[in-house]
């Protein structure tokens, strides 16, 4: 505690209050939607909030002092995205099952150290697909709420367009302050419904189904490794920390599982709002930048305690808010997936293979789109890019070709 004094610097803090700021500005609007999509009470949907924000504190502030490293820890948004879909046809303890099932492979993931051999099996360009499939619908979204509110999206997409010009880092979160300050003057905000209150845990006893383990936890694994975990490392890597994978992916499975009864879907390493914390606006000095993850935790913990308050008040917002909201926090990451999908020549059949099969949120044999996207697409990469033998005749012809030694 004494060193954690010492280090401590009001940089760092800012940092971390902005990071937990702009986490809850974008990826907490996802799961809103995934709970409105569900019928979700009031009570299960704060058990979640308050879960997802427990877990992201005790996590964040643990691994940040263990490490002297500044370890953001969030709920996954590419996941969050993925049960807006499949939720309303899985009911919720068949869901905890599957979180279950999820934070169980990642955590043998991290224990066997098996991180970097999976990564580099699968094709880069099919994860990234995948992800931007799921990601779709948001961005679509954005432009569908138009239809409603036409000024406040378009006041809040004008918004975007300029601070990521001039201040990229904040662009949502001043996204956020907009669309709010236009729906209060525009008498779209229900303040009849915000309340103040404490969260409060809420046991879901988890059942296990095939189905639910096939469409919601192995695209959860491969979101999770591929989409938080990969690029979470990589902000490390380039800010000079040598942090194992190993140790923050097994810590971060574990609590998962603990909290999952909770309504937890899973917790993973950030990447967007940890490059906020890893880099000079944050110290000076590398070494004394975990204050950041610290005092990120310990908004992360008050906020999570009341739950109930922000359940309340995104409820208040206008449905076409949080639809632009969601989507525009989601640019920066459907347009790196669409990036990532393209980028290798001869893997781009098969990555627009698993786009479009996932992006249509189709199901067949009970099975969900991100699932025979992945399979679909697997198939077309292997099909494309297997070897073909050569014929004998051609074999022996090279061969007779080929120089003699003297």
């Amino acid at each position: 505690m004494k060193a954690f004094i010492q280090d401590f610097s009001l940089s760092a803090a800012v940092a971390g209050f902005i990071a937990t700021v702009i986490s809850y500005a974008g990826p907490l609007v996802i799961i809103f939607q995934a709970a409105e999509t569900a019928h979700l009470s009031r009570e299960v949907l704060s058990s979640w909030v308050w879960a997802i924000s427990i877990g992201s504190a005790v996590l964040g502030i643990g691994l940040s002092l263990r490490y002297r490293v500044p370890v953001i820890i969030a709920w996954s948004a590419p996941g969050s995205a993925l049960l807006v879909a499949l939720l309303p046809g899985i009911s919720m303890p068949e869901a905890v099952g599957a979180y279950l099932v999820s934070s169980l492979i990642i955590f043998l993931v991290g224990v066997s150290g098996a991180f970097d051999r999976i990564i580099g099996k699968l094709p880069a360009a099919i994860a990234a697909a995948m992800l931007a499939g799921i990601l779709f619908s948001f961005g679509t979204g954005l432009f569908v709420s138009l239809q409603g509110k036409p000024l406040l999206v378009l006041a809040m997409f004008a918004t975007y367009l300029v601070c990521k010009r001039v201040m990229p880092r904040y662009a949502v979160l001043m996204v956020l302050l907009v669309g709010c300050s236009l729906a209060f003057v525009g008498g779209d905000l229900r303040l009849d419904a915000l309340v103040i209150g404490f969260a409060t845990p809420v046991w879901i006893t988890p059942t296990f189904s095939l189905s639910a383990t096939l469409n919601i936890a192995l695209p959860l694994v491969m979101v999770a490794l591929t989409g938080q975990f990969v690029p979470g490392m990589a902000v490390l890597r380039a800010s000079g920390y040598s942090t194992p994978a190993g140790p923050i992916i097994a810590s971060s499975a574990l609590g998962s599982a603990l909290l999952a009864p909770f309504g937890c879907h899973g917790l993973n390493l950030a990447a967007i709002t940890a490059a906020i914390c890893t880099g000079r606006e944050a110290h000076e000095n590398p070494g004394k930048r975990y204050v950041a993850g610290v005092v990120g935790g310990l908004f992360y913990l008050v906020l999570g305690i009341f739950g109930a308050t922000l359940v309340s008040l995104f409820s208040a917002f206008p449905r076409e808010l949080i639809a632009a909201l969601a989507g525009l926090a989601l640019f920066a990451a459907i347009a790196g997936a669409l990036a990532g999908a393209m980028a290798v020549p001869k893997d781009r059949e098969a990555a627009l293979v698993t786009f479009l099969t996932t992006a249509s949120g189709m199901s067949l044999l009970g099975l969900s789109a991100a699932f025979w996207g992945l399979i679909f697409g697997m198939v077309t990469h292997v099909l494309l890019n297997a070897r073909r033998p050569v014929p004998r005749s051609e074999a022996a012809a090279a061969e007779a070709l080929q120089p003699v030694d003297q």
